[in-house]
């Protein structure tokens, strides 16, 4: 199971930090990734986590604002945004793939979470 949370309304420029919570004990074993969805579009990647936090990688248009990372040893994973943009409006999902190799394809990922809102203003 996994719950997300942080997110909230802030004005562009700001910043904002997404946890994710995992449940079970087999959590250190998934690629962890973030997906958003705005309103009337579909669900996209911005960014993921392998096991060990040995690599990551992210959407372009966040590359440089956004941070991924882990702590397997509390079952979190987080998404630090900064330099946000009205753009970034969306509701925040974290997802959790069982199978390793990375991979940007919602499909491809097993758990999800609720989402958490997250609203820029201009």
């Amino acid at each position: 199971q996994l719950q997300a949370s942080g997110g909230g309304l802030v004005q562009a420029g700001g910043s904002l930090r997404l946890s994710c919570a995992a449940s079970g004990r087999t959590f250190n074993t998934y690629h962890m990734g973030w997906f958003r969805q705005a309103p009337g579009k579909e669900r996209e990647f911005v960014a993921a986590i392998n096991v060990n936090s040995g690599y990551t990688y992210y959407l372009d248009s966040v590359k440089g604002r956004c941070t991924i990372s882990r702590d397997n040893a509390k079952n979190m994973v987080y998404l630090q945004m900064t330099s946000l943009k009205p753009e970034d409006t969306a509701i925040y999902y974290c997802a959790a793939k069982v199978a390793s190799g990375r991979s940007a394809l919602s499909r491809e990922y097993d758990y999800w979470g609720q989402g958490t809102q997250v609203t820029v203003s201009s």
